[in-house]
């Protein structure tokens, strides 16, 4: 079954909402409950969020590249090989979720003022097989859609917590 298609609203919604909620969520948690996985191998909230801040670098930063050149082309990265060159997974959650936050604010600084024809302005992506178009549009769908399963994901460690 294809995946429905959000629209813009739905996007900008969705994109807005994530930091609130992850906000939301963890208010009051300490650093150690932020670092507790619930067994052995999983992620804790914090590791979520690195996940989250590498797959908005590489998906989300490309938007404003989109942008400013004509049809540019551009690299794919896999934001599990990105998270590798940076020290996401180290930082401590409060500081990393306010980093998170800030690019998510500014992100949709770029798109909220956005005419709907800048929408549909796509650049090339090499190096993940076969070469692609990509819209702004698909890289904000992307976005908003990868996140749910993440802020569900973090909602069950929450809840995992012996503190709860």
């Amino acid at each position: 079954m294809p995946r429905r298609q959000f629209t813009i609203a739905e996007v900008l919604t969705l994109l807005a909402e994530t930091p609130r909620r992850i906000r939301a969520l963890t208010t009051g948690l300490t650093p150690a409950e932020l670092r507790t996985a619930p067994t052995r191998g999983e992620w804790s909230v914090s590791d979520v969020l690195a996940h989250l801040r590498s797959c908005a670098d590489v998906r989300g930063d490309v938007i404003p590249t989109i942008l400013a050149e004509r049809r540019p082309t551009l690299r794919a990265i896999d934001p599990r090989s990105w998270i590798t060159h940076t020290n996401y997974l180290e930082l401590e959650f409060r500081p990393s979720f306010r980093a998170f936050a800030r690019q998510r604010a500014e992100l949709l600084a770029v798109l909220q003022p956005l005419p709907r024809r800048s929408w549909s302005r796509a650049a090339t992506v090499t190096g993940a097989g076969a070469v692609l178009e990509r819209s702004v549009l698909f890289y904000a769908q992307w976005i908003a859609r990868h996140e749910r399963p993440h802020l569900k994901q973090i909602a069950r460690i929450v809840d995992s917590l012996p503190s709860r």
